[in-house]
């Protein structure tokens, strides 16, 4: 017998993507974790905050299929801004093109795509 995803209506379409984003899973291995994990923790005063970084080196390991780390040597030596300029543009290269992280000036946009639009 087949199942029904039916959505939750009453569910903000906003919680629902937060919700799906924070539901990332990965095996990874403790040592490396650790590794990871300690070094955000001393750059970052939250824990929180080292927490996301290290989920987020490890989902960037894991689609660009270069080992954590090897990422993590990349960043050593940074300061908390070039940490967030990095991981940017990491973040951003595995993300839609439509939902750019940490860019301050908008894209130039493709004169022939945008003038198909109807508004």
């Amino acid at each position: 017998m087949g199942t029904i995803n039916a959505i939750n209506p009453s569910i903000d379409q906003t919680v629902r993507i937060f919700d799906t984003f924070y539901a990332y899973e990965q095996n990874v291995q403790a040592e490396e974790y650790d590794v990871v994990y300690s070094f955000f923790r001393s750059v970052f005063t939250t824990a929180e905050a080292a927490g996301n970084f290290t989920v987020a080196l490890f989902r960037v390991a894991t689609q660009s299929r270069v080992p954590v780390l090897n990422l993590l040597q990349q960043l050593e030596g940074q300061n908390q801004i070039e940490l967030n300029i990095t991981l940017a543009y990491y973040l951003n290269s595995i993300r839609s093109p439509a939902t750019l992280l940490g860019v301050a000036q908008p894209t130039a946009i493709n004169y022939y795509a945008s003038r198909n639009v109807l508004l």
